[in-house]
């Protein structure tokens, strides 16, 4: 009777391990009803990913430097020297970024001179101590904002860190009482602000106040990084603080591209220079790559007799920092009458019509479209092809967690003429994209590469790759198709795309 009880007891227990088994199962599985793939990190914070996908928006450079003829000032000029010929109309700046087909722009309100572009309370360098009645009323930041709010556009401000003219650069004091009530100041012009650019450049040469020396800093310990970053996303939570305030990456150059091969993912200690164009795939941060580049043949300021850059050649860039998964901030500088130039309106303009033209009419939502493997569906959402095109970034489609390789088809009854091809990943959940391909086929049967000499390795937010290989001639007589596919080879995990388009 002993051992019956033994072997009962044993038996109650198994049945309790295996009912606690199947409960936690069951537990495991209510806790992912809608079979949502696991991110891939690092990942995005919210505001990264409002900032990223504002995708392609100005820079004006405009300030003490647009009179002196200078690119850095040294700190010493002769505040009136700040002589606008006429009332600087921000507004008209705006609105020609929005014809050219921008999103947002980042006005320059100090420069590396130091010299205000608003009344602050920091320094005495500032407009109120301007040379003429146009001057003294500027406010760029107030302006600014004001505008852009008015034309439904995203704006932030660009604040050097470096002061070439501050007595206190160098010292805790200018940290604690210039440069951290600047931005405070220039964070109560607005909360909904997308971006705060902080310049790269950092101490060397210049004014102070009298001292004119030489001074060097540590620019993460001196500005006080942590404490920055959380001064002004207690006013602004939406805003990404680029360059010394950690949130967004130079992408290694001025001159409007980014690597083929481009990661979102950073270390803390890359060299821009060297790796800002591609980004490191194992990164530890979600560190996105902005292209800053000049739309002029000049400097950033304004200078007499300089001329823009070509429509088709600022399209060039788009293909090439936007196409790339990087955002594009693009210079034109205000002149001397505090308005863009005729011929950079022009330019920017005949840019905004060429991406519209050759960007906008998408093929892909009449083709049909079948992939070689589809997610099982959660309760109330799928994974299906139809997200590709549903014009929606918060739906995608997936395949099961295992398959790292898969294949996109969209077949068409007539044959179109195409150029190029648009891809976007749900980001949100990581960038997973290694390694794809695209091939096209007249007849439904033969199918043959296209971009071959393209490197066709990461996707990210965006890539629009053209299929004739080649960013600087990409509207040529296009490739005609019945259809196209499109082959993930490789990813980190199971590849989230949101969006695929032809045109």
């Amino acid at each position: 009777m002993r051992i019956f009880y033994k072997y009962l007891f044993l038996l109650a227990g198994l049945c309790s391990v295996t009912a606690q088994a199947q409960m936690k199962l069951k537990i495991e599985e209510l806790k992912n009803i809608e079979n949502e793939p696991a991110a891939v990190h690092p990942v995005p914070h919210p505001r990264q990913l409002k900032w990223q996908e504002t995708e392609f928006y100005a820079f004006f450079h405009y300030g003490m430097n647009t009179y002196t003829g200078l690119e850095w000032g040294n700190g010493d000029e002769d505040r009136s020297r700040f002589a606008p010929t006429a009332a600087p109309n921000v507004r008209q700046w705006l609105e020609v970024a929005k014809q050219a087909g921008m999103r947002g722009g980042i006005a320059v309100v100090k420069h590396h001179d130091g010299f205000c572009l608003w009344p602050t309370s920091t320094t005495d360098h500032n407009v109120t101590n301007s040379g003429n009645e146009y001057g003294r009323a500027v406010n760029v930041p107030r302006d600014f904002a004001k505008a852009a709010k008015e034309l439904d556009m995203k704006y932030g401000f660009y604040i050097s860190p470096w002061d070439r003219n501050s007595v206190h650069y160098g010292t805790d004091r200018y940290v604690k009482d210039v440069f951290l009530r600047q931005c405070a100041e220039l964070a109560k012009y607005g909360t909904d602000q997308f971006e705060m650019w902080f310049d790269g450049a950092n101490g060397g040469n210049g004014y102070y106040g009298g001292r004119n020396t030489t001074v060097n800093v540590d620019r993460e310990t001196y500005y006080d990084v942590p404490n920055l970053r959380d001064t002004v996303h207690k006013v602004c939570p939406d805003c990404v603080l680029w360059g010394v305030g950690g949130e967004a990456r130079w992408i290694g150059n001025e001159a409007g591209w980014a690597g083929q091969t481009n990661w979102s993912t950073e270390n803390r200690d890359y060299a821009p220079e060297k790796n800002g164009m591609y980004g490191t795939e194992n990164g530890w941060f979600w560190l996105p790559g902005e292209s800053d580049a000049k739309a002029t043949n000049m400097g950033w300021f304004y200078h007499e007799g300089e001329s823009p850059l070509s429509s088709e050649r600022l399209f060039q860039m788009y293909l090439e920092t936007v196409g790339r998964n990087a955002t594009l901030i693009l210079n034109i500088p205000p002149n001397k009458a505090g308005v863009l130039p005729e011929a950079s309106v022009n330019a920017l303009v005949g840019m905004g019509q060429l991406v519209k033209e050759r960007l906008t009419h998408d093929l892909a939502v009449s083709a049909k479209i079948t992939a070689s493997e589809t997610r099982r569906a959660g309760a109330t959402r799928s994974y299906d092809v139809a997200h590709l095109t549903d014009g929606d970034k918060a739906t995608y489609w997936a395949p099961n967690d295992e398959t790292l390789k898969n294949t996109l088809t969209l077949m068409w009854d007539e044959p179109k003429t195409i150029r190029y091809v648009e891809l976007m990943e749900h980001i949100a959940k990581g960038q997973r994209v290694r390694s794809f391909s695209i091939e096209t086929t007249i007849d439904g049967e033969q199918w043959s590469r296209v971009a071959a000499n393209v490197e066709t390795t990461t996707i990210g937010y965006k890539r629009i790759v053209p299929l004739n290989g080649s960013t600087a001639a990409s509207y040529d007589e296009g490739c005609v198709a019945k259809g196209i596919r499109v082959h993930i080879h490789d990813s980190r995990a199971c590849p989230l795309l949101s969006k695929i388009a032809v045109y």
